[in-house]
């Protein structure tokens, strides 16, 4: 509970940010857009082909060097939409904790000036992804598991790298060191933290399962009325949340770099998010 608590004060300096830049809900919804229409093509051709199903063991090499080929395509354009929206979120929140007043444009201009790292990280995360695939594949038990654990070690080590890159302007492997350093600098709490972002917004998502099991004890228009309002209030709380937990991981980052709160955060809750290593 009070990790929890800690959390949703920490959610409550997030969208203080927000709410002086509101704009920055953009951002997530032209990522959202984008990686919906990277989805469709790559799923429109590959459905049409019926080679969406992993190569088996005894599949060729050239099948199975296209299917994860395809995959690795997929993950990149992917993770560099993901990747290029988000590094304007941190631009315009890191702008706002200096004390200036960002726009769209100082977003948008941050990310563009940043393209060669941010396609660099995309590699580097597109690969990551593509190996732990590969090995929830090989295995569909055991790689399952040996997947999700290096996978959660992955995040942890990567947690802080985009806002290294957009902020001191390095590139991937220096970010990902600098990121790794950092956590073990600390007890590595903000996994926790990040977690129950996820749980809070897990249960304001839940109002819209609860308009939509009204709207079908009602049938007729009432249900069609209640499923358009229930996707229009996910599609906010979703914007919400992608922005506050950016917003937040850039703050994260100047307590851990900096050791002191940025601009309208504080510092006790910081501290029960990062804990340094004496």
């Amino acid at each position: 509970m009070g990790k929890f608590s800690n959390t949703w004060s920490l959610m409550g300096d997030s969208f203080r940010v927000l709410k002086q830049d509101k704009e920055m809900l953009l951002f997530p919804l032209l990522s959202g857009i984008c990686c919906l229409l990277v989805l469709a093509s790559f799923a429109i051709p590959i459905i049409s082909s019926e080679s969406y199903q992993p190569p088996s063991s005894e599949a060729s090499i050239g099948e199975q060097v296209s299917y994860y080929g395809a995959l690795f395509a997929f993950y990149f354009c992917n993770y560099f939409v993901i990747i290029f929206f988000n590094s304007a979120i941190v631009a315009c929140a890191a702008k706002r904790m200096a004390g200036e007043n960002p726009t769209l444009a100082d977003g948008f201009r941050a990310a563009f000036v940043r393209i060669h790292t941010i396609i660099g990280w995309a590699l580097i995360a597109a690969t990551v992804g593509l190996i732990l695939r590969i090995i929830e594949d090989r295995s569909k038990k055991v790689g399952a598991i040996i997947a999700a654990v290096l996978g959660a070690a992955w995040t942890m080590m990567s947690f802080l790298a985009v806002p290294i890159l957009v902020i001191e302007n390095k590139g991937p492997f220096a970010a990902l060191k600098d990121s790794t350093k950092l956590l073990k600098e600390t007890w590595g709490e903000q996994l926790i933290s990040n977690f129950s972002f996820g749980l809070v917004f897990f249960l304001l998502f839940l109002p819209a399962i609860l308009i939509v099991v009204l709207g079908a004890m009602a049938g007729g228009y009432v249900l069609i009325a209640c499923i358009v309002i229930a996707v229009l209030y996910a599609i906010v709380i979703a914007l919400i949340q992608s922005t506050l937990q950016v917003i937040f991981q850039t703050a994260l980052y100047y307590y851990a770099r900096h050791r002191q709160a940025p601009a309208g955060f504080a510092a006790d809750t910081l501290s029960g998010a990062v804990g340094f290593r004496e």
